[in-house]
């Protein structure tokens, strides 16, 4: 569960991994860029193609993440947030900006620009738990090969070496090591799942990108892996950057939350305070969206701040943003979610919101923050 430390501080002091100013644009194809030069007066829907020249997929992010703790990273899908996952494994060389990680050692590795000396200890130290336990398994590898290669590649292990440790990895996380030499078809998804997170953390890492890690298995397999992450993190040590679009495994699972729009952190607040009363609309409306459990609590929403006295509560219906997510290489001027939000103004359309400090550890990119009352969770 979320610790009480990641609430006194939005940023810490000595983070595991600090993100400067990360940018990752992409350059459309010439043929799509050509097809609109020739059609320039027509609007975007009627001409069918980008209007811009760039993508935008993650643009100026700055994040902070504390040894130990669980930053949750939120939002629709082709926010970014993915994107910015493959930009900290340092598999993105688009990606511009800082991505300064600080080994077991004290010293400090730039993903972005890393020296060739540093690309093992990279990658041995921050390792990535994929979505779909079926494409990220080699179906002709055993699971002796695939959780032994890291251990191979990166440590030089072979051998008998190599299998004990397999063997023991995969018992940590609930399989049986008589299953060494079975192939990813002979597994359930959420043993594929357990297979993929062996991958990552044999060879000893101190942070793990779980990409959206969860969103493909069935609720009741889901609850397990989530707590087996949990156990994990607790007994080795482990900093969790957790992406995802489902807002309920977050609350569960995070000290913080990061919420993404357009290739934007719109807001970064301790979750326990993200979900009593977020500060961005757009954070609220995915609040809204998160299932409630109880039938009679359904569309109850709080109305005015929760910790206000006698805030009452009433029947509202779930918020359903305007439009669609626009065109990320062609974004709206202004503040980036003011063409689909109910509170914005002619300011929010012509300025554009820094990110900025509203309470003790909590930011929002919004012009309105002190002044909006935002339902949270029920």
């Amino acid at each position: 569960m979320p610790t009480d430390a990641a609430d006194t501080a939005a940023a810490p002091a000595n983070p595991l991994l600090e993100v400067s100013d990360l940018r990752v644009h992409f350059r459309l194809p010439r043929a799509a860029r050509r097809r609109a030069r020739r059609a320039p007066d027509l609007p975007e829907e009627a001409a069918g193609i980008p209007r811009g020249d760039t993508v935008k997929a993650v643009d100026g992010v700055d994040l902070r993440i504390a040894h130990g703790e669980t930053l949750g990273l939120v939002g629709e899908s082709g926010c970014g947030k993915t994107t910015l996952g493959s930009a900290v494994m340092g598999v993105r060389p688009e990606a511009r900006g800082h991505v300064r990680y600080r080994t077991a050692q004290g010293r400090v590795i730039d993903a972005a620009a890393p020296a060739p000396e540093d690309v093992a200890v990279y990658r041995r130290e921050v390792r990535m738990v994929f979505q779909d336990p079926y494409a990220s398994l080699n179906p002709r590898m055993t699971l002796l090969q695939i959780v032994g290669e890291p251990l191979r590649v990166l440590l030089g292990v072979t051998g008998s070496e190599l299998e004990d440790r397999v063997a023991a990895i995969l018992a940590r996380v609930g399989l049986r090591p008589d299953h060494l030499r079975r192939y990813p078809h002979a597994f359930s998804g959420g043993e594929r799942q357990r297979v993929g997170i062996a991958r990552a953390l044999v060879p000893g890492p101190r942070l793990v990108v779980a990409d959206e890690a969860v969103s493909a298995l069935d609720v009741s397999v889901r609850s397990q892996i989530l707590n087996l992450l949990q156990d994990l993190q607790a007994e080795m040590g482990l900093t969790y950057l957790f992406v995802s679009h489902d807002l309920s495994v977050v609350e569960h699972v995070c000290d913080r939350v990061a919420v993404m729009y357009l290739g934007r952190v719109v807001e970064l607040s301790p979750t326990a305070a993200l979900f009593a009363r977020p500060l961005h609309p757009y954070t609220e409306a995915l609040i809204s969206a998160v299932p409630v459990p109880d039938p009679r609590l359904r569309r109850r929403r709080p109305v005015g701040p929760p910790e206000a006295a006698g805030a009452r509560r009433d029947r509202r219906e779930r918020i359903r943003l305007r439009g669609d997510l626009p065109d990320p290489s062609a974004p709206p001027p202004g503040c980036p979610f003011h063409t689909r939000c109910r509170h914005a103004t002619d300011r929010c359309a012509a300025e554009v919101p820094p990110l900025r400090e509203i309470a003790p550890g909590r930011l929002a990119a919004c012009h309105y923050a002190e002044e909006l009352s935002l339902a949270g969770a029920p």
